[in-house]
């Protein structure tokens, strides 16, 4: 992992400026100006810059997305806490971390950081820019602010606004939050009960009915207590915990509601997404009840150049993690075309 110092700052949507912005990014392979192809990789709700790592099977070595073939980049994204910015780097003003006080923030405002790494690293066309879940928005958003930057995109479990649904399930989850006894508290443990429980709550969307039966269900018809789906619940926000902080949760998760690519561009949405002209493939996955297959439907329907895949898979919108010889399969063929 690399970190970039921007000294200037960014001056966010809500007009507040962040008067230094740190970066976290990774990069594979080696990058030659005006020969090497980028593939520029956005990253979802809680994860980091390194796609080799949360998207193995489809990113590094030996992969279809690989270093000898692609220059691959993956910054972290503002507002997480990961080395990018967010609620846990220090606040110039007061010199202690901004915890509760770091302001609210937009898929649009990471956006614009990518964009001044993008700049720093001298890149000036983006072969592929590719995003699954939250990772989806920001590639959709970047393609409507830079269209001759980014030539091809790939779409996965994403959609090109939040619904009702996400901005529900998000709100249930900041309550969760919101409710532990710790939260705005200014220390580094503060909110994580909420977050276990925050956690609890998405991992309900992330799979669906089918798949908690197939590997949670329990043999033993005399239990009482002890249920393995309860064991697995608890493990998983537990999990979150030790490596994730509630303040990012919070605000990542009000980020993602802010999504809405005609909003502030005088266009109806299907009018924002008829101004996407690069290729575009999407995949979209029979099981996602998060963000289900008539979102990518809508896009294919209203994107000029675009492709839709859907592929089967057990293990709902968790699907775009781990259906990686899927995916690997549809979207080799599709570059190949294109």
């Amino acid at each position: 992992m690399a970190l970039l110092h921007y000294t200037e700052g960014l001056t966010l949507e809500s007009g507040i400026h962040l008067s230094h912005l740190d970066i976290a990014y990774t990069t594979y392979g080696h990058f030659t100006a005006g020969t090497s192809k980028v593939v520029w990789i956005c990253h979802a709700l809680t994860a980091d810059s390194d796609p080799a790592e949360w998207w193995k099977g489809l990113v590094g070595e030996d992969y279809l997305i690989n270093p000898d073939t692609y220059f691959i980049v993956c910054a972290n994204i503002l507002g997480s806490c990961y080395g990018t910015t967010g609620p846990l780097s220090n606040n110039p003003a007061t010199g202690n971390p901004y915890y509760s006080d770091f302001p609210a923030y937009t898929i649009r405002d990471m956006v614009r950081a990518h964009q001044i790494l993008c700049r720093h690293l001298g890149i000036q066309e983006i072969y592929l820019l590719a995003g699954g879940s939250m990772g989806g928005y920001q590639a959709l958003e970047w393609c409507m602010m830079e269209p001759e930057l980014i030539k091809r995109v790939f779409l996965i479990a994403t959609s090109p606004a939040e619904s009702a649904w996400g901005i529900a399930i998000h709100t249930a989850q900041r309550l969760a939050i919101e409710a532990d006894p710790g939260w705005k508290e200014h220390h580094a443990a503060a909110g994580a009960n909420g977050l276990k429980a925050a956690r609890a709550i998405g991992m309900l969307t992330y799979r669906d009915y089918a798949a908690f039966l197939a590997s949670q269900s329990d043999p033993d018809t005399e239990k009482t207590d002890g249920f393995r789906a309860e064991s697995y619940i608890i493990y998983q926000g537990e999990k979150l915990v030790r490596r994730f902080h509630a303040y990012s949760y919070w605000l990542l998760t009000k980020a993602m509601d802010s999504h809405q690519l005609a909003r502030g561009r005088n266009v109806t949405p299907e009018q924002a997404l008829q101004l996407i002209r690069q290729p575009v493939l999407v995949i979209g996955i029979t099981s996602d009840m998060l963000c289900p297959l008539r979102e990518q439907r809508y896009m294919k329907e209203h994107i000029p150049d675009a492709k839709l895949i859907e592929i089967d898979s057990l293990f709902g919108h968790d699907g775009f993690l781990i259906e990686t010889a899927q995916i690997s399969h549809h979207l080799g063929e599709w570059l190949r075309n294109n």
